[in-house]
C-alpha cells in the first residue's frame, strides 16, 4: 500500500557523512517534503548524543520494529543489509544504501521474495549513477547487450579489502586496481562500488555477473571522482557518459551524491512488493 506522504517516517541505519547528511536534512526539512525522523542507530551511538534527540536514538537494532516507520535507510555497510535487511523488509520499505550486499546472489534473492511476501519496496538508490533509469528501460524492453562502468578516484577514496593500493605513491599517475564483473568487484570494494552495484540491479538480464567494472586509482583526481558508463544495444547502439563528481582528498561519497540520496528518498512512498531503482 501507497503510504502518505503526509505521515513519511523515517528510519535511519548509520550515521556517517551520508547518515549524518539525510538526518540533518530530515530535521531541517523534513516537515516541508512529510518526512520526520522515526529513530535513527549507529556503531557506536555516543556519535548521537547531544546532536540527534535522545527520543530518536536506537540502541539496539533488532528491536527496530518498536519504532513504527514507513522507510528504513541503510548507509553504513553492506553487513547490515545482510544481517537485518530481511527483517527490515517484514515491517517497512527498505532503501539500501550499500547495495553493493546484493552481489550476494542468495541474499538477493532472499531480499526480493521478502519484499514481495510483505508487499514492500525495496529501493536501491541511484548514488552516483547518470541515466540507471535509461539502463533499466533499455533492460526492460530486451535490448540491453552490455554495460561497463569504471569509476576513477585518487587512492585515498578508496576503501579496499585487499592490498591492490600496495605501492602506490603521490606521484605515481593512473593506475587499473582491477577490471571484472561486477559481482567479483563488490566484495574488493564494498564501500566504494555502490554505483557499480545500482548499476547491476538496473541491468537486471546481465545482473552482477554480467555487468562489467573497472576501479582505477589516479593522483590526479584530488577534487572530483569520475564514473564512466558504456551501454551497449541492438544494431550498433550505444550511450557513453563521463560524470565527474566533486570530492574532497580521502571522500568515499562525492558530494554530489548526497542530494542524490535526498532525491531518492523522496521518492519511497511505496511501489509494491518489487525492487525499484530511485
Amino acid at each position: 500500500m501507497t503510504t502518505s506522504s503526509s505521515s513519511q517516517r523515517i528510519g535511519v541505519v548509520g550515521y556517517g557523512h551520508l547518515g549524518q547528511f539525510l538526518v540533518h536534512r530530515i530535521l531541517k526539512d523534513g516537515a516541508d517534503h512529510g518526512l520526520s525522523l522515526a529513530f535513527v542507530w549507529n556503531r557506536n551511538p555516543d556519535k548521537l548524543k547531544g546532536v540527534v534527540p535522545d527520543d530518536l536514538i536506537l540502541d539496539n537494532l533488532s528491536l527496530s520494529a518498536t519504532r513504527p516507520c514507513d522507510v528504513i535507510v541503510e548507509v553504513c555497510h553492506p553487513q547490515i543489509v545482510k544481517d537485518f535487511g530481511l527483517h527490515f523488509l517484514s515491517q517497512s520499505h527498505f532503501m539500501v544504501g550499500s547495495p553493493s550486499a546484493l552481489s550476494d546472489s542468495d541474499l538477493n534473492q532472499k531480499l526480493r521474495q521478502a519484499a514481495q511476501m510483505h508487499g514492500k519496496t525495496l529501493y536501491v538508490p541511484s548514488g552516483a549513477l547518470w541515466g540507471g533509469q535509461d539502463i533499466q528501460r533499455l533492460n526492460d524492453s530486451g535490448d540491453l547487450k552490455a554495460l561497463f562502468i569504471r569509476m576513477s578516484k585518487h587512492p585515498s577514496c578508496f576503501r579496499l579489502t585487499t592490498d591492490l593500493l600496495s605501492g602506490c605513491t603521490e606521484d605515481e599517475g593512473r593506475r587499473v586496481l582491477y577490471r571484472g564483473s561486477v559481482a567479483e568487484l563488490c566484495p574488493l570494494a564494498p564501500n566504494n562500488i555502490n554505483t557499480m552495484a545500482a548499476a547491476a540491479v538496473a541491468a537486471g538480464t546481465l545482473g552482477f555477473t554480467g555487468v562489467q567494472g573497472e576501479i582505477v586509482s589516479d593522483t590526479a583526481l584530488s577534487d572530483y571522482h569520475v564514473v564512466e558508463v558504456e551501454v551497449t544495444g541492438p544494431t550498433g547502439f550505444s550511450v557513453n557518459t563521463v560524470r565527474r563528481n566533486p570530492a574532497r582528498l580521502g571522500a568515499v561519497t562525492g558530494s554530489a551524491t548526497y542530494n542524490s540520496f535526498w532525491n531518492s528518498l523522496l521518492v519511497c512512498k511505496g511501489h509494491g512488493g518489487r525492487v525499484y531503482l530511485c
